[in-house]
């Protein structure tokens, strides 16, 4: 039962919740019209309640999309459920189509990081290499050309529902790239490279969001001099057209599209082509929904801002809030924060209880 457990993390998706406990378990509420819950929900009422998804080992990591649940575990192996879509509807998970049971992703590989998009998946091995899968339209997989972007063209969706490498050579040189780090917005990937702390990104940049100062999708990884040599970026989240990023020392910028105040900077509908700093203290975590961003301090308070439709920001209304803004509510008094994660239309906080 979930309730003797401790949440270690917690993810949210499209319209659903995933939660990992201490003892490796994962659980799963919300929609489960494509499978996204990973178990059976006949009985009525079971897909709101959180309940276990049988898994082949222990969780160590969570991801999820909009119709996608993928865990990383103990042995390095990624096991992933739901569907992807594109936009013409459903492409399936893997080429058998739609899988409600998890399924092993990557066999032989041994994986230390995942990062789930709106409908991609990306897998850092061991090696430092990244494998991706999903959606290729916006050239959010990295290694498919737009003549294949849709369904993969006369290749077929094979080739992009299987899991294939991504080749990426250094800035300024003809080596590989070695990456430690990934993370994924609704169309874009983001990865950091383990010698320099470089950041590479490709996908959709409709507004800027890879902060690469210009318009252009990107299908293969380019290397983004903003947040790698201006700023030194840790950690990347992105919604669907802007990026949040946290630096070394903790501190906050955004950048990309700027209405709704998802860029925090005021009421300027503007958008940011490089990473802009916002007025925050020290932040240990950032993350992103689609149109709203999130930063949790290392106090263990979190700040929330951007479009307020969902109620999303946490604030008791539905107003759109231009700068960050500190969330407060009855169930935050006593605790604190620990993570963040924002979904479709819902945000998700692990917190831990302060001592009275």
């Amino acid at each position: 039962n979930i309730d003797d457990q401790k949440i270690v993390s917690a993810v949210a998706g499209g319209m659903h919740t995933v939660c990992l406990t201490n003892k490796g378990e994962v659980y799963t509420f919300g929609c489960n019209d494509e499978g996204a819950l990973g178990r059976n929900t006949s009985e009525e009422g079971s897909e709101t309640l959180p309940s276990k998804v049988d898994l082949l080992g222990r969780g160590i990591q969570l991801s999820a999309g909009d119709s996608h649940t993928a865990v990383l575990t103990d042995e390095g192996k990624v096991f992933a459920w739901g569907n992807f879509r594109d936009a013409n509807g459903k492409i399936g998970l893997t080429s058998d189509g739609i899988q409600e049971k998890p399924i092993e992703m990557l066999p032989g590989e041994t994986v230390i990081k995942i990062a789930s998009g709106g409908d991609h998946l990306l897998c850092l091995t061991e090696k430092g290499e990244i494998y991706s899968c999903g959606c290729a339209e916006q050239g959010q997989l990295g290694r498919v050309a737009e003549c294949f972007s849709v369904r993969g063209g006369r290749k077929g969706l094979d080739y992009i529902l299987k899991p294939a490498i991504i080749r990426c050579l250094r800035h300024k040189s003809k080596k590989r790239v070695v990456f430690d780090d990934v993370y994924a917005g609704q169309y874009m990937s983001y990865a950091r490279e383990k010698d320099t702390g470089s950041i590479y990104a490709w996908g959709l940049n409709n507004y800027y969001q890879l902060g690469t100062n210009d318009l252009e999708n990107k299908f293969v990884p380019v290397y983004v001099k903003a947040m790698s040599e201006d700023v030194k970026v840790t950690m990347v989240d992105a919604g669907q057209h802007h990026a949040i990023c946290l630096d070394t020392a903790g501190k906050v910028y955004t950048v990309g599209r700027g209405e709704y105040g998802r860029l925090g900077h005021g009421d300027s509908n503007e958008e940011k082509r490089v990473p802009a700093i916002l007025d925050l203290p020290p932040c240990k975590q950032v993350a992103a929904g689609q149109a709203v961003s999130y930063a949790v301090t290392n106090s263990g308070e979190i700040y929330a801002w951007g479009m307020g439709t969902s109620q999303q920001l946490g604030s008791g209304d539905d107003e759109d809030v231009t700068t960050p803004r500190l969330m407060t509510g009855k169930q935050l008094q006593t605790r604190k924060v620990i993570a963040v994660s924002g979904g479709g239309q819902h945000t998700v906080l692990l917190a831990t209880d302060t001592p009275s």
